[in-house]
C-alpha cells in the first residue's frame, strides 16, 4: 500500500503503481460513450494516464485542465483523464470546458483502481482513486508512475511530462 494523506490526514491505497520498467498492466474504463477504452485502443502512442477522485471538485478539474491545454504540445501521446465518475459526469465537464485533447475514462464498473493500487482504502474518499499520474512510452512500457502525497494537491504537471524526453 501507498501512504498517501487527505487532508494532512493518513490515508493507503490499495497498493502501489505499476514500477518503473514494467509493462503497463491491460485495463478497460469506460468512455464517454460509454465505449470500452483499453490500452490496445493506442497501440504504437505514449499514455498519461491522470489518476483523480472525482471531478466534481476543483483541484480535480485544474488537473484535468492543466492536462487538456499541455497535451496540445505532446507528440504520439494520448492523455486518458481516469476517475471513478459516472461517463456522463466526465462528459459533461469536458464538453462543458471545451477539454477535447484528453480522453476522459471511468474506472466505476472495473478493477482498475485495484489492478492499480489506486483504490483509496480509507479517508473520506474512501473506494475513489486516489491522485497520481502514469506515463508510458509507445511501447507502454512504464516510464513514470508516482501518487501525489496529499490528495488535494495538483501532480507536479513538468516532473511528469519529463519522462517523456
Amino acid at each position: 500500500m501507498a501512504n498517501v494523506t487527505f487532508q494532512s490526514n493518513p490515508a493507503q491505497t490499495a497498493g502501489e503503481l505499476p514500477a518503473v520498467g514494467e509493462a503497463l498492466p491491460d485495463f478497460t474504463v469506460v468512455g464517454t460513450d460509454l465505449s470500452d477504452i483499453t490500452p490496445a485502443d493506442y497501440a504504437g502512442k505514449r499514455l498519461v494516464l491522470s489518476l483523480f477522485p472525482s471531478i466534481d471538485t476543483g483541484v480535480c478539474q485544474a488537473q484535468a485542465r492543466s492536462f487538456n491545454e499541455k497535451a496540445n504540445s505532446l507528440n504520439n501521446t494520448v492523455v486518458l483523464s481516469i476517475s471513478k465518475d459516472l461517463p456522463f459526469a466526465l462528459d459533461r465537464f469536458c464538453a462543458a470546458e471545451g477539454l477535447e485533447n484528453v480522453v476522459a475514462g471511468s474506472a466505476f464498473r472495473s478493477s482498475f483502481g485495484e489492478d492499480f493500487g489506486a483504490t483509496l482504502q480509507d479517508s473520506p474518499l474512501a473506494g475513489l482513486l486516489a491522485r497520481g499520474v502514469i506515463v508510458t512510452d509507445a511501447d507502454h512500457k512504464v516510464v513514470y508512475a508516482k501518487f501525489v502525497d496529499e490528495v488535494t494537491d495538483e501532480p507536479n504537471y513538468d516532473e511528469a511530462l519529463a519522462a517523456l524526453q
